[in-house]
């Protein structure tokens, strides 16, 4: 990881301590954090979504920058814990999205390129 090119970009945006947080093995941004990067570079996103059903969600982020574009998806599968699921949140519809969203924001910034997840 370019530890350098982490500090440009953590100025960049604005990003506080409270935006980002190191997990085991990557450093993860907040959705704070991710809506100061969207905001900053204003990122147009828009979701189809794939599939829909109580327990499992998929959503499609189409995401737009400065003429670059990315496709990246987002799921989100209800389980009573991470054997058998990714979420134990009953709204995994809007998780898909979130998680859609963050990863669009974080490719087209080049965060993902770095390690750094949503």
């Amino acid at each position: 990881m370019n530890r350098d090119k982490l500090k440009e970009l953590y100025e960049k945006y604005n990003l506080a301590k409270e935006d980002f947080f190191k997990h085991q093995h990557y450093t993860i941004i907040t959705r704070q954090g991710i809506d100061k990067i969207q905001a900053l570079e204003q990122i147009d996103v828009h979701y189809e979504v794939i599939k829909c059903e109580p327990n499992f969600a998929v959503f499609k982020a189409c995401a737009q920058k400065d003429g670059k574009s990315i496709q990246t998806f987002g799921s989100a599968l209800k389980g009573e814990g991470y054997k058998d699921g990714n979420t134990n949140s009953w709204y995994v519809a809007e998780m898909a999205e979130k998680r859609a969203m963050s990863r669009a924001a974080l490719k087209l910034t080049w965060f993902y390129e770095l390690g750094v997840f949503g």
